[in-house]
């Protein structure tokens, strides 16, 4: 494909070991063999102007299918394909991402800052698991009080149905979703709508079926070793181009998308020893993009390192720490999920220390910042200097993809859980000072699990699979079946049901969640109080969060309570209650499961 990407006008590939490059243009390349007589379609390439790179151009009767050869080898996918049509072993197709006619031109973006966060599985999102039928649902986004959806991984994968962190094909879109014009399509009507679009990307590693970069060059090293095998080469010979084809990646999403942000995936298995780290190379180039257009682009990471130097300003010549604008925080969910559910297996283990769930919400978004953990054997983390990272650089959530889908039977938080605990959970995180994010359904508790699922077409490889995950969830001590991930019944049960925020008790959670999310934006305290300012208290079953002049009060037990009610009693009224929780005179009365919102400021009408 064209390197720009305006209506292409040349093939081109980085294959710097080839003696030969050959295009090979028709639709009659199918999988990893050409059907027919190749030598009629198949054009040499020339040497560009860039070491290594081959270029032929674009002629005119091309019907903008086309693959490469290596040395007189079988035809493969463009590295930089824009389009899998018939997918990732297939030709790849010419797209121009330039062709379509933006319609956001009153969009001035959204600070991460404030941001409500809304990750979202294109492909179970909806029943037809489309990027067109995930706008006909974007109103319910808006009302709720979110202002920002996360797409999880959209680039080409093998199959039709997969969670999408097997990608091969980084710069397409995967076709059953809509392919490039689609998700253009769904973030102008996202900003249209006041919504920003992140989207979760995968550097760290490529998926096992339909991987032919390694053909191509030295896309993959030993130097380092990742659970997925060889590390993509970052800082070993030949890394130039590897770091630049990732750059550009980043680049073209924020750019010829004009997405608002990306997600970077387990960027502790990004290893790069040299003097700038691409993750540092990458928030450079989201800075760079955000002068450029005058809209802010955030990089939010996922790491399990518990590092603030990961969001950490950039210094003068590289100092300080990696610039990114967020990253995600574990150790806030586990301590949540712990407290409610009771669960101690694994690394929940070490989130059922007395004063876990205090320490993640009063003092610090990490619980290990230098102390030891027992699932780990070792000190873990390094802590949080508030004053340099605000608390909104941390993401936090009750449930994500990882935490609903890694369970052995895909069961969501809320399935363990009354309505009125599920209530508590959302109330603790909405009125935290992190940036939230909720998982698709999690604002109405849906009643539909969301599993692991694939579709690979090589025996060797589901066999694995299923293998895999079955020991990884005996070893954690789960013995529930685990659904067969290339079952078409498996997708199925995981597409949530549009039905069920009509019906009790998911309608009450979606207006408590609406509720939370006014309070949050109504309720100043909430926000604007130093994390380390607030105050958590538990005496027996009930919980007591106070923020500046806003107290969260929740019963936990099955039994009611009665406490005493906080707040100044001449100020003092409920902003919101689930469950029958009440203020009479100066008490709460507090059914079993219930939880209320008492502030000193009333919020806006």
């Amino acid at each position: 494909m064209s390197q720009g990407t305006e209506q292409p006008r040349q093939y081109a590939v980085w294959a710097p070991d080839a003696d030969r490059v050959d295009v090979v243009v028709g639709d009659r390349v199918v999988g990893d063999r050409v059907v027919g007589h190749p030598a009629d379609r198949a054009r040499p390439m020339v040497p560009g102007e860039r070491p290594g790179w081959w270029v032929a151009p674009v002629e005119q009767g091309d019907d903008g299918r086309y693959a490469f050869s290596l040395d007189g080898g079988d035809p493969r996918p463009d590295p930089r394909s824009l389009s899998q049509p018939d997918g990732v072993h297939a030709s790849s197709a010419l797209v121009d991402l330039g062709a379509h006619e933006w319609g956001d031109g009153d969009w001035t973006g959204r600070e991460l800052e404030g941001s409500v966060l809304y990750e979202l599985h294109v492909g179970t999102f909806t029943p037809e698991g489309t990027l067109a039928a995930a706008t006909r649902h974007l109103d319910h986004l808006v009302d709720l009080g979110v202002t920002t959806v996360t797409l999880m991984p959209v680039a080409a994968f093998p199959g039709r149905h997969g969670w999408g962190y097997d990608g091969v094909a980084l710069f397409a879109v995967h076709e059953p979703y809509g392919g490039a014009r689609g998700l253009q399509e769904f973030v102008d009507a996202s900003h249209q709508r006041g919504l920003g679009v992140h989207l979760d990307v995968v550097y760290n590693h490529l998926g096992p079926s339909g991987n032919y970069l390694a053909q191509f060059g030295p896309y993959f090293t030993d130097r380092h070793h990742t659970p997925w095998g060889q590390a993509v080469n970052l800082d070993a010979p030949g890394s130039d181009e590897v770091r630049t084809f990732l750059l550009d990646n980043a680049r073209m999403w924020l750019t010829d998308f004009h997405l608002d942000g990306l997600r970077l995936d387990a960027v502790h298995a990004l290893h790069d020893d040299r003097a700038e780290h691409l993750l540092e190379a990458l928030a450079t180039l989201a800075d760079e993009v955000s002068r450029q257009t005058g809209i802010p682009r955030h990089l939010i990471a996922e790491s399990d390192r518990n590092d603030p130097a990961t969001v950490s300003p950039r210094g003068p010549g590289g100092a300080g720490g990696l610039g990114l604008a967020g990253q995600w925080a574990d150790d806030v969910h586990h301590a949540l999920h712990v407290m409610l559910t009771g669960e101690t297996q694994g690394y929940y283990a070490d989130f059922a220390a007395p004063g876990a769930l205090a320490k993640v919400l009063t003092r610090t978004p990490f619980f290990h910042d230098g102390t030891p953990s027992t699932f780990r054997g070792r000190d873990h983390g390094r802590p949080v200097d508030l004053g340099v990272t605000p608390p909104w650089r941390f993401v936090a959530s009750l449930q994500t993809h990882d935490q609903v889908g890694n369970r052995a039977a895909g069961d969501r938080l809320c399935h363990g859980l009354t309505p009125g605990q599920a209530a508590i959970g959302a109330a603790l995180l909405l009125t935290a000072p992190y940036t939230p994010m909720l998982f698709m359904g999690e604002e109405w508790a849906a009643g539909t699990p969301w599993q692991f699922f694939t579709d690979h077409a090589e025996p060797d490889l589901v066999a694995s699979i299923r293998t895999g995950r079955a020991r990884e969830f005996a070893e954690h001590g789960w013995t529930t079946q685990v659904p067969d991930p290339q079952s078409p019944d498996t997708v199925e049960a995981s597409r949530l049901d549009w039905i069920e925020p009509t019906r009790e008790p998911h309608a009450s959670l979606l207006a408590w969640h609406r509720t939370l999310l006014r309070l949050r934006r109504d309720l100043p305290d909430l926000l604007d109080t130093p994390l380390d300012a607030s105050n958590l208290t538990r005496e027996g079953d009930v919980l007591v969060l106070t923020r500046g002049g806003v107290h969260v009060v929740a019963n936990l037990g099955e039994s009611p309570a009665r406490v005493p009610a906080p707040g100044e009693p001449g100020a003092r009224h409920t902003a919101a209650e689930y469950a029958g929780a009440r203020v009479e005179a100066d008490t709460v009365h507090l059914p079993a499961h219930s939880v209320i919102v008492v502030a000193d400021q009333r919020p806006a009408d």
